[in-house]
């Protein structure tokens, strides 16, 4: 069987390419890499003619999606979340360490969300969906489109980079009190201010230091590769690690701390703040 779901393109401002207006148009592809896929397997057509990354929307188009139909899980995942912010439009829950925040397993973020949110009742309103990704082992803010028009206007906020994020790390060794990281991660431009906020000897790893950071561009692993970069990896990461300076056993000292921005659709100014994880206090008061 295939299901089908059926987009008007609406009066736009200016002309967009299709793999950039479609984000959250669809509820079976709710993400970017989503979409790609999509057009590749030739799943969606405008006005009749099959779609490419390159169709480009510039309004009252007639955009379709047709693809098989997903046989829904036979169990309902039982995972409840704390839910930090949430208004129709969009929403942050804390993501707690060991669970991913989408993806094909059973156990994510994604399949959670609609148990934890409330409905959105605007007249686009979807499945909640994630617009961006923390690590497995990462806790920490993660923000939630709950309409289309929040899912598309979320994923543009965090490619144009207006919205401020901010990280806490325990780090290993002894640092400079701050500075600012432009290494290229898989040879792409990246950067990360940090400061230290407080140290404190250790027997073990000699100095531990709370270190708040504010990345500029959202590579793969960035925060865990700048800081091992530096030569000060993250306490509790195994991947990015100094031999046999690998806490075990505790997870990953990593915590997606704050989020600011403009809501997208009230204009007011927004900061969601996810306080630190009890693990923190023990090393640092």
């Amino acid at each position: 069987m295939e299901a089908t779901e059926t987009h008007t393109v609406p009066d736009i401002t200016k002309p967009q390419r299709l793999q950039e207006y479609g984000l959250g148009i669809f509820e079976a592809i709710p993400t970017k890499s989503a979409l790609k896929k999509a057009l590749k397997k030739k799943h969606i057509t405008v006005n009749g003619t099959i779609a490419t990354t390159a169709t480009m929307i510039t309004g009252g188009e007639r955009i379709v999606l047709t693809v098989p139909e997903k046989i829904p899980p036979k169990r309902q995942l039982i995972f409840p979340l704390k839910v930090l912010f949430e208004d129709e439009h969009l929403a942050a829950i804390h993501k707690p360490a060991g669970i991913e925040v989408s993806g094909n397993k059973f156990k994510t973020i994604a399949y959670a969300l609609p148990q934890n949110l409330q409905p959105s009742k605007l007249s686009d309103a979807t499945t909640p969906q994630p617009v961006h990704r923390l690590d497995y082992a990462t806790t920490g803010i993660v923000l939630v489109g709950k309409t289309s028009g929040s899912i598309r206007a979320l994923n543009k906020m965090f490619k144009d980079k207006t919205i401020a994020k901010t990280y806490y790390a325990i780090a290993i060794g002894k640092m400079e009190q701050g500075g600012t990281i432009t290494s290229k991660i898989d040879g792409k431009p990246s950067e990360t201010a940090y400061q230290v906020m407080e140290s404190v000897p250790s027997e073990r790893f000699s100095t531990l230091n709370l270190v708040q950071l504010h990345p500029k561009t959202g590579r793969r692993h960035q925060l865990r590769k700048h800081l091992f970069g530096l030569g000060h990896p993250i306490l509790g990461d195994k991947e990015y690690a100094l031999e046999n300076l690998i806490l075990k056993g505790k997870g990953l000292y990593l915590h997606a701390y704050a989020l600011e921005f403009e809501h997208p659709f009230t204009h007011r100014s927004i900061k969601i703040i996810d306080d630190l994880p009890e693990k923190f206090g023990k090393i640092f008061s």
